[in-house]
């Protein structure tokens, strides 16, 4: 098939090389987000997709939207049989889902119906699920809600960060994108009606969502940092300031600190819970980089009884 590739960020390019790679499809052209500002010039900067693709000497369509009469008229003048979406980061109006003869089909890291939406995988470890994946569907109007094609599956680890899952999901999708596109060409797939049980939603992670509720479990506390890391990044304040935690780690084994209570020794800095203490071990202050939480804790010289989340 003539494909036209929609993606983005760096999660999307593996699906992208795989497809390169495959030699049985033409990637045609990609469709990416228009180059952002990024870093302390904030000079303009291609996305990491587009990046890809110029690489590749693959054509790159920027649209700042998707209904833009220019992208529209170039998508038509190209006629993809097919659209293969992963994270692009637009929502795609129906006049765009009507180019492709059989239509754009977006990978997904969730098992649909589970956490439609924007932050999949975040919301699976905020959540607690042991097991997740990844998901091919045909795009439709609503959110996520297309028919499968195909899914894998992935153990969540006991330490997994957001950005570690989403990583082997990355990997783990671009296989099962390849094979969904040979089996829409060959017409060994068919798209399955997501089930209406199980349903849940998966927004923006927003940086209220991020803040670190010690009067919680250690358990939750520790949900929560796993799945903010890298993004947004969970927080808590010291001192009136923000203090953004990296890894932490709870300890059963301890119960007697009050929640957000701090207790700083020489190689080890404790935090009480809802439930039993957990140990930051690493931390980002305010206009720092990410250190050890000792050698934070020995910096700001913790006195007795201070807290977090003050």
């Amino acid at each position: 098939m003539k494909l036209v590739f929609a993606g983005t960020p760096e999660v999307a390019v593996p699906a992208l090389d795989a497809l390169i790679a495959s030699g049985r499809h033409e990637v045609a052209a990609v469709v990416t987000r228009p180059d952002a500002p990024a870093g302390r010039g904030r000079r303009l900067v291609a996305s990491p997709v587009a990046e890809r693709a110029e690489e590749a000497g693959i054509e790159v369509l920027k649209p700042a939207k998707p209904r833009d009469p220019a992208f529209l008229e170039r998508l038509r003048e190209i006629a993809p049989d097919c659209c293969p979406v992963v994270a692009y980061g637009a929502l795609l109006p129906r006049v765009a889902l009507d180019v492709p003869a059989r239509g754009w089909v977006n990978l997904h890291f969730s098992l649909l119906p589970a956490w439609r939406g924007a932050a999949p995988v975040q919301h699976a470890l905020m959540a607690g699920d042991e097991i997740t994946g990844a998901s091919t569907f045909l795009i439709e109007e609503g959110l996520d809600s297309g028919p499968v094609y195909g899914t894998v599956t992935e153990t969540v680890r006991p330490t997994d960060t957001s950005g570690d899952l989403l990583t082997r999901l990355a990997f783990a999708g671009a296989g099962l994108l390849a094979a969904t596109m040979d089996g829409i060409e060959d017409g060994s797939l068919t798209a399955v009606p997501q089930p209406d049980e199980g349903v849940t939603l998966a927004p923006k992670i927003t940086v209220e969502d991020a803040r670190v509720d010690w009067t919680a479990p250690a358990l939750r506390v520790d949900r929560v940092v796993r799945g903010c890391t890298p993004a947004p990044g969970a927080w808590t304040t010291f001192r009136g300031e923000r203090l953004k935690l990296v890894q932490a780690l709870p300890l059963p084994d301890r119960t007697d600190l009050a929640p957000g209570q701090l207790a700083a020794g020489k190689n080890n800095v404790y935090v009480g819970t809802g439930s039993h203490a957990v140990e930051l071990l690493w931390v980002q202050a305010q206009g720092k980089k990410p250190m050890r939480a000792a050698d934070w804790a020995r910096g700001a010289r913790i006195a007795e009884g201070e807290q977090v989340g003050d």
